[in-house]
């Protein structure tokens, strides 16, 4: 698999795993902001301003597809193996 394919893929692994580590609070330390910090620090205020912990929800979720489905489209254009499973089997019956 050429190397921007699995970069690509990373990334996304990468966004995360920091997101994640930082909003259970062993990520980076407050005060350098990270998506996962600010999802963590929404929760306390989740009833009163649901749009404190959706849009960086929805910011996490964005980038990680984009990055997964450049991936995939890295992968489908340099992969010449790709071409033979893209045709159907003919099946006899």
């Amino acid at each position: 698999m050429p190397i921007l394919v699995t970069a690509s893929f990373g990334v996304a692994g990468a966004i995360l795993t920091e997101s994640g580590l930082s909003f259970l609070g062993c990520g980076v330390q407050p005060p350098t902001p990270t998506w996962g910090g600010i999802l963590s620090l929404a929760t306390e205020d989740i009833e009163v301003a649901w749009w404190l912990a959706t849009f960086p929800g929805l910011a996490i979720f964005v980038a990680v597809t984009v990055y997964n489905l450049v991936g995939e489209g890295l992968r489908d254009a340099l992969d010449p193996r790709m071409e033979d499973r893209t045709e159907r089997p003919e099946v006899r019956i």
